[in-house]
């Protein structure tokens, strides 16, 4: 759809949409550009002004493969020689720097790592907010303004002057060496984890953009996303479970002597009518059944993980990632859980948003505020009686904790009284478990050193506390 006459003199449209006469990179998907339009909003919420034809082509590299895209030149034939002959010596040099970024690393692996559109924000904010201008405005994004744009692209680049377009070039071109070594520098195995977790790590909005982009400066952040890539393959293995049905409308799940007469095995039939009327009354007649997809949970999960200045280094790595582990093994067999850190505080619930995970959260936090388990606790059993009260699901508390930690036996006497408690408590060197409220608990996995230390051990013990914290019991 042409834009509407009365729109072209409104720089807000003219402005973003006319740029993408500079684009360089030409695909065939018609939502892209919705697309493009949505990640320049995002960028801009972010306090990130860049033209639409710089993200619309950095996204598409990142998203799209290379059979279905191609850098091209327009060729520019618009105002006088002089300025034709500005542009295209400036479109050149753009074109060399989106071609090194198509032959960047990430790119190279992009189609393996299933970014989703915060991802592409991210990236982009993160390699590219240097250069943002001070101000900028989005566009808009509205699918009837962006649809058979290309006949009108000349006409709308003309309306208004591209001295910012100009400007963005020029810097991208003498900046080339800092923003190539960022994109080099990016964590692969950051986005490769939020991939394989899948769109649900990653459809939060700007706030989880806002952890992500701090996730993606933070070097501690990368030995919990390492372990974390060695025990996902065995949590994304789940299914939800199934039980057997006589309404049609899914998958044969087996056989059963109950069911409607068009689900009748065939071979039923071959019985003379007399043998054929006894089976019926006796209710041996052989019926194919059909899945059912189980009923909806009545258990809500509250993982509780310790972030206090014991945890820290190889005991926060294994609490976080069996904290990302279990959450999304939970999700996998439709099940609620909740994540909550601590210190000498309880920190804010962090609940699913459009069935997304907390992920960016769980890497990056960080507590500094020491210890107090009493205060804790007593503020957890709050929570849970007010749940309670409002929620007819069966609360399960999971602990993540340092081997240590004192929690005043009458307190867990009381959270045991409302919720089921299982413990994970990982010891430091040496030392043993002697806490007095252990036998409160419906049931407890150790930790110990010695299986940190050790890859594989580790990885099993990750495996066995998921399990143990996902058993139907």
């Amino acid at each position: 759809m042409p834009v509407p006459t009365a729109l072209l003199a409104d720089v807000r449209v003219t402005e973003p949409l006319g740029s993408l006469w500079l684009s360089v990179v030409e695909q065939n998907q018609p939502l892209v550009l919705l697309r493009a339009a949505k990640w320049q909003g995002d960028l801009h919420q972010l306090g990130v002004h860049l033209p639409l034809f710089l993200v619309h082509d950095v996204g598409v590299l990142l998203t799209l493969p290379p059979e279905q895209r191609r850098i091209h030149v327009r060729p520019f034939a618009q105002g006088d020689p002089r300025e034709r002959e500005g542009w295209t010596a400036l479109l050149a040099r753009y074109a060399r720097a989106i071609e090194a970024i198509a032959a960047s690393y990430l790119c190279l692996k992009a189609r393996g790592l299933n970014l989703g559109d915060d991802l592409v924000v991210v990236v982009i904010a993160r390699v590219f907010a240097g250069l943002s201008d001070s101000v900028g405005a989005p566009a808009p994004a509205d699918l009837g303004l962006l649809t058979d744009l290309e006949p009108q692209l000349p006409m709308l680049f003309a309306r208004v002057g591209r001295e910012r377009e100009s400007a963005m070039i020029s810097r991208l071109d003498a900046t080339s060496l800092g923003w190539l070594t960022v994109l080099d520098t990016l964590d692969i195995d950051t986005l490769r984890l939020l991939g394989m977790l899948g769109p649900q790590a990653q459809q939060a909005g700007v706030f989880a953009q806002v952890d992500l982009l701090s996730v993606m400066t933070a070097p501690s952040a990368n030995d919990i996303v390492n372990f974390s890539l060695e025990l996902l393959p065995s949590v994304l293995e789940t299914k939800r479970s199934t039980a057997a049905t006589t309404r049609a409308g899914e998958g044969y799940a087996g056989l059963g002597t109950r069911g409607s007469l068009d689900a009748l095995m065939l071979g039923e039939f071959t019985w003379d009518d007399d043998e054929f009327d006894r089976r019926a009354l006796e209710n041996e007649l052989l019926y194919y059944t059909h899945e059912q997809a189980s009923q909806e949970s009545q258990r809500l999960h509250y993982i509780v993980v310790d972030a206090s200045a014991s945890m820290r280094g190889d005991r926060s790595v294994f609490a976080r990632g069996v904290a990302i582990a279990l959450m999304k093994k939970l999700q996998l067999e439709g099940e609620e859980s909740w994540l909550r850190f601590f210190d000498a505080r309880l920190y804010e619930v962090q609940r699913p948003v459009r069935a997304s995970l907390p992920i960016a959260h769980v890497l990056g936090f960080k507590g500094e505020r020491g210890r107090n388990a009493s205060r804790v606790f007593a503020q957890l059993l709050t929570d849970l009686e007010l749940l309670r009260a409002r929620d007819k699901r069966d609360p399960i508390v999971h602990l993540i904790t340092h081997g240590a930690l004192a929690i005043p036996r009458q307190i867990v006497t009381e959270i045991a009284q409302i919720a089921k408690v299982f413990g994970v408590f990982i010891m430091p060197s040496g030392g043993s478990l002697d806490l007095e409220y252990l036998d409160l608990l419906e049931g407890h996995s150790v930790v110990d050193y010695a299986m940190l230390a050790e890859k594989h051990a580790r990885l099993a013990a990750a495996k066995g506390v998921v399990a143990q914290a996902t058993a139907k019991k």
